[in-house]
């Protein structure tokens, strides 16, 4: 019995050593941890709950009941679930791809022109992320106006393209062009304020040792950034994954069935405007519950790829 006494005593001491060093921090740290369990955490565990009842308008918010996996089962023996899949995975991968590559270039050349026209530059590039989603979207949707209207028809007439309705010959270049151009402008500030943060005396030995501007590029500032191409990485997937809000005011998924549907979009459908009438709610839940775990399993597959560990590891002195 003394002995046990004995041990519990550090272990006691132990614990109240913990909360005195780490009580300011939990002092800080409590609001910000409310505001995500609140407003981040509990909204997935009532997604991922809801999606195992047959919640919906038809059954009321009394009357449902526990039904299991029968969402999920019901999603996947839909026969639209793979063209679907397959449009979401085309339109992140393309849409991030045109978000990482486009902000990137942005910010290289604007931060090596002068700084008054750099600045002016990147602001016109900031306009489509500060407009109304409304008006932004009205705009493409009168720019792809059927002829003899539209502004893309009058700029690619020159090169022998022939005029045409684009939101319905090529629904999917009016859809990356629009999300593409509001993405690239998060990508460019990042990029730009992480490139002007490395120490200009890296650059100048470069120049003295000869080296190109490729070179320069290659060698010194994409490793130097290569910790915020990550985060726009991951975050932009993570927001891809849920955005539907352009190709709603666009296409609305279509052309034609499903045409430009994506995953989020479908579940918005489902739980919240569809053409029957009755919104499913947990049949929308699961769906989304599946967006969340893909937009998991790829962050993970980036932070792997890109060795997040060793990206913000302490680095080591040499003595």
């Amino acid at each position: 019995m003394a002995r046990i006494e004995e041990i519990a005593l550090p272990r006691e001491r132990q614990a109240t050593a913990w909360w005195r060093f780490n009580a300011t921090a939990l002092l800080f740290l409590g609001p910000a941890m409310a505001l995500v369990l609140v407003f981040f955490i509990a909204p997935v565990v009532i997604t991922f709950v809801m999606s195992f009842t047959d919640l919906a308008t038809s059954t009321g918010l009394s009357n449902w009941q526990w039904i299991g996996p029968e969402n999920y089962q019901r999603m996947f023996r839909s026969q639209f679930w793979l063209t679907i899949l397959g449009n979401t995975f085309v339109y992140v991968a393309v849409v991030l791809a045109f978000n990482v590559i486009v902000g990137l270039g942005i910010a290289l050349l604007s931060v090596h022109v002068e700084a008054k026209a750099g600045g002016l530059f990147r602001s016109l590039w900031l306009l489509p992320r500060i407009s109304p989603s409304v008006v932004y979207a009205l705009m493409w949707t009168w720019a792809a106006a059927s002829p003899p209207f539209g502004m893309i028809n009058y700029v690619v007439e020159p090169f022998g393209v022939e005029p045409r309705y684009w939101i319905q010959s090529d629904p999917w270049l009016i859809v990356i062009l629009i999300n593409g151009f509001v993405g690239a402008s998060f990508g460019m500030l990042i990029f730009t304020s992480a490139i002007k943060a490395i120490p200009e005396d890296l650059f100048r030995a470069a120049q003295v040792d000869g080296a190109s501007a490729l070179h320069v590029i290659r060698r010194i500032t994409l490793p130097l950034i290569k910790w915020p191409i990550l985060f726009v990485l991951v975050y932009q997937t993570m927001s891809l994954f849920a955005s539907y809000e352009y190709i709603y005011l666009t296409t609305n998924g279509g052309p034609g069935l499903y045409a430009t549907e994506t995953w989020s979009l479908w579940a918005f459908h489902t739980a919240l405007s569809n053409y029957y009438g009755n919104l499913d709610f947990a049949y929308g839940a699961a769906m989304a519950a599946i967006l969340v775990l893909m937009g998991l399993g790829i962050s993970v597959v980036m932070l792997r790829l890109f060795r997040f560990g060793q990206l913000v590891a302490e680095p080591r002195v040499e003595v």
